[in-house]
């Protein structure tokens, strides 16, 4: 099901197209649209347990934003923005992310997106987190 769109992803040409590493250049959102500025989502399960695996991590982080989002009467299509944060990044772990975010995205055009290398997160083992902008419709 495709929901009315409070913002438009684009890629401007000029740009490169970066849908082979799930995120698009540009969102700009429709002026009185609801916003929601979802905390950066880690990969631990509801008891707090993480996986040693970062696509793990990041399949699991997806589904906390999917809830954070979902408590509010948003799902992924209304994500506009995400900052993900990925601790000793490398090629092997973006191809593990754009696989996750091409799963969570459905082939959609993905949201834009910073990906922000980091050498330690807040808990012990935390691999990647993910804060999220959402965009609905008033």
């Amino acid at each position: 099901m495709t929901l009315p769109s409070a913002f438009v992803l684009s890629n401007p040409e000029g740009l490169y197209d970066p849908g082979a590493n799930a995120y698009s250049h540009v969102a700009e959102v429709q002026a009185g649209s609801r916003l929601l500025y979802v905390a950066g989502q880690g990969g631990e399960d509801l008891q707090g347990r993480l996986s040693s695996r970062f696509d793990e991590q990041a399949r699991q982080a997806l589904a906390n934003l999917k809830i954070a989002l979902a408590s509010r009467g948003a799902t992924l299509q209304h994500v506009c923005k995400l900052t993900l944060l990925v601790v000793d990044h490398s090629e092997a772990r973006l191809r593990q992310w754009v696989t996750e975010a091409e799963r969570a995205w459905g082939g959609r055009m993905a949201p834009t997106c910073t990906l922000i290398p980091v050498p330690r997160l807040a808990l012990d083992g935390m691999l990647v987190e993910i804060d999220a902008v959402a965009a609905l419709l008033p």
